[in-house]
């Protein structure tokens, strides 16, 4: 019998899933440290982003036939240097982009019409004075629809991403390594037809995106240690006013960078849901009045770590079945 080790957890659903097929699943939480002890018990291990799985670890753990992190960038797994040592290793590069898409319009309604910063005001409203002058400060919003946004990344989260922009009536720059068109399939809503329309969008270059977008959010994976995509250079050819987002990975935009555009006027807003020091965050991004924040929760949804569990488990479920095959 198969035994994986599912060190960050793993949803009910895609737990059943493996036990129904006979494969022994154990959710114990092993310290990053003593992992290299126990992990040749094991047939394979689950990670989400805690663990990290380097090629010490891989060197270690002879018997480790496979490697899976439930979420889409593997960023904390030495892919090539595993598979080159023969290890299975997969991902579920799906299963979270309808949830990292709606977190990324959660930030940009929220920043469109300053409900971060109204919320954190409101509760001292306690008189008519107070009130009216809040209304004051926040009735400048803006609508979203008409705008333009710069996808950076045009995989699975980034179409996510055109189709509800477009279902919102915005303007879509999408941007890619390799400028091919991309094809993005949108369905209607179940009680108006089943018709599915396909559009073909046309990708644009970096510099364009980021002198014609309003607003801006990045897709793409991140190595840690790599120099930022988005920095000083990339904020001065922005839009004045412009919005960013960053749901990807920390560091991807340079915060020092970020917060010198917020207090010039090239940014009207940021939206952050990673960070460079994370857990810890700059203090002046947390108390900055045109941040919106969250705790890295973009996949994070009952949602999506039900599909992302039941996503995985059928992936493992079939390399071993090849695997006795």
């Amino acid at each position: 019998m198969a035994k994986i080790l599912a060190n960050d957890g793993i949803d009910k659903a895609g737990k059943n899933i493996l036990e129904a097929a006979g494969i022994a699943v154990d959710t114990t939480k092993v310290p990053q440290e003593e992992l290299a002890n126990v992990l040749n018990d094991y047939d394979g291990i689950l990670v989400r982003s805690a663990t990290t799985v380097r090629k010490e670890l891989i060197d270690a753990c002879p018997n480790l036939r496979l490697i899976g992190r439930a979420g889409v960038g593997m960023d904390n797994i030495d892919v090539a240097y595993a598979r080159e040592k023969g290890l299975k290793v997969i991902n579920t590069p799906e299963a979270s982009s309808q949830s990292v898409a709606e977190l990324v319009f959660a930030h940009l309604f929220t920043t469109a019409r300053f409900l971060h910063d109204a919320n954190r005001n409101m509760p001292g409203s306690d008189n008519k004075e107070r009130f009216n002058e809040l209304k004051k400060n926040y009735s400048a919003g803006t609508e979203l629809k008409g705008k333009t946004i710069g996808i950076i990344g045009f995989g699975n989260i980034g179409q996510a991403v055109a189709r509800m922009g477009i279902g919102l009536g915005m303007n879509i720059l999408p941007f890619k390594l390799r400028a091919e068109d991309v094809k993005i399939e949108i369905d209607f809503f179940k009680t108006m037809t089943n018709a599915k329309m396909i559009l073909t969008m046309k990708c644009v270059p970096f510099e364009q995106l980021l002198a014609e977008s309003d607003f801006i959010t990045l897709h793409v994976p991140f190595p840690k240690g790599a120099p930022p995509i988005i920095g000083k250079r990339e904020f001065s050819q922005m839009k004045k006013g412009a919005v960013i987002v960053n749901t990807a990975r920390g560091g991807a935009v340079s915060e020092t960078d970020l917060l010198a555009a917020l207090n010039d006027g090239t940014l009207a807003a940021a939206c952050l849901d990673v960070f460079e020091g994370e857990p810890l965050i700059k203090e002046e991004l947390r108390h900055h009045p045109r941040v919106s924040l969250s705790p890295h929760i973009g996949g994070s949804t009952q949602e999506a770590q039900e599909r992302i569990g039941i996503e995985i488990a059928e992936k493992i479920v079939g390399y071993f079945k090849n695997q006795q095959g």
